[in-house]
């Protein structure tokens, strides 16, 4: 398995303006591939072959004297512009023929100087190399210090640099991973997602939702606030707008972090991990959006997921219209829909249930009857995760609300 390291790069203010420049250069030739490949579909000609591509946009390019600084980057950087380029074309064909699952992917768009987010990639033939000092060594970029916050397992295979909106650099690293996978355990758990408790465990464990967002929500105000009061294309108001995008970041990082503790300790104490594929999307359009995008549940079951196939664990998703919290974990009645003010009840058969945990019980249960075959033997899945992307919208569904039995009103 393919995994990616993430270090904070702290250059030097030459180093700065050499990362600028590949930034700009990578832009300039994925927009001119963008182009090239626009005109030639509006002019009837057929589709451009990469190497062609290639040809035109780089090598005959640097040539001339609108592109002759093109030269003064690496030429691989160049180059992976261009891959994503492909890479984005053929995701799109793909979506439009219906061979790629999941939410339509739109056509290549041009890439703007004004965004937040600035990278550039360096695949092994570009001979980027992990010095004994510690730092980075770019081709016509230098040697970048780097805080290593822990070793590389293995010797990476490409690096990303990436500028993000608060100004922050980072080395983002392909390598392989050597895990091996972790003792196996008896125990097996459902989780129920939901906002009141951010996860609630099929053994009765309660995990409060942290509200990182809503925490910080009074000094993204003011930021936000000061920030409209700058005169728009002034030095002020550049800065304004990396503060916010400081603020957010801080909100980001702890929400990742916390995430990754949580997901680890439940991978580690459990064989098997079931949660409800919720419908993010659908909810994100909800009078709950604000606290569905604070929840970050997507980003935490592709956590579990790729963690899961990292350490030998079998995980899976039950399907959403599964009626979890209105079937009893004892005796498997269906007791009918409730209003979410209602967390707790009484079956028939004499059963009182926290909504919350009898609906994660029912998510192990499904689980296990989902991942079991004719004898009931449990069947793991391949230790590949699969690709992380939304769950869609189910025609039939009256909005998402249903999706999230964890919600309580506010």
């Amino acid at each position: 398995m393919q995994l990616r390291y993430n270090y904070r790069l702290y250059p030097t203010p030459g180093q700065r303006d050499a990362l600028a420049r590949a930034f700009g250069c990578a832009r300039v030739v994925f927009n001119d591939g963008l182009r090239a490949r626009q005109h030639a579909r509006e002019a009837g000609e057929a589709y451009m072959s990469d190497g062609e591509l290639s040809k035109r946009v780089i090598t005959l390019a640097k040539r001339t004297p609108e592109r002759a600084w093109l030269g003064e980057v690496s030429a691989v950087v160049l180059q992976q512009a261009l891959a994503d380029l492909n890479m984005a074309y053929r995701n799109f064909f793909a979506s439009i023929s219906g061979r790629r699952k999941g939410r339509t992917v739109a056509a290549p768009r041009f890439r703007s100087r004004k965004d937040n987010r600035q990278a550039i990639r360096f695949a092994a033939n570009a001979r980027f190399k992990v010095l004994d000092n510690g730092r980075l060594k770019l081709p016509k970029i230098g040697d970048v210090p780097v805080r290593w916050s822990r070793p590389l397992p293995a010797a990476p295979s490409s690096v990303t640099v990436i500028k993000d909106a608060a100004g922050r650099y980072f080395a983002s690293f392909v390598v392989q991973s050597t895990d091996e996978p972790l003792p196996p355990v008896e125990s097996e758990v459902g989780i129920d997602l939901g906002l009141t408790h951010f996860a609630v465990l099929s053994d009765g464990t309660k995990v409060a939702a942290p509200r990182f967002l809503r925490r910080a929500a009074r000094k993204l105000r003011w930021l936000q606030q000061d920030l409209s009061r700058k005169q728009r294309g002034s030095a002020n108001r550049k800065k304004a707008v990396v503060k916010v995008a400081r603020a957010h970041a801080r909100v980001a990082d702890s929400r990742r972090d916390w995430q990754h503790k949580l997901s680890t300790r439940i991978i580690r104490d459990n064989q098997a991990v079931y949660v409800e594929d919720l419908c993010v999307a659908g909810l994100g359009r909800t009078r709950l959006a604000r606290s569905v995008h604070d929840a970050g549940w997507a980003s935490f079951t592709a956590m579990l997921e790729y963690k899961a196939a990292r350490y030998g664990r079998a995980f899976a998703r039950i399907d959403r219209f599964v009626p979890t919290s209105q079937t009893c974990s004892a005796c498997g009645r269906l007791d009918g829909p409730k209003p979410l003010s209602v967390r707790s009840w009484t079956c028939g058969c004499g059963a009182v249930h926290d909504r919350d945990v009898n609906a994660a019980r029912n998510v192990l249960a499904q689980g296990r009857w989902d991942n079991s075959n004719a004898c009931g033997a449990q069947v793991r899945p391949a230790r590949v995760p699969a690709p992380r992307r939304e769950a869609g919208i189910h025609p039939d569904a009256a909005c998402a609300t249903r999706s999230v039995e964890g919600i309580s009103p506010r």
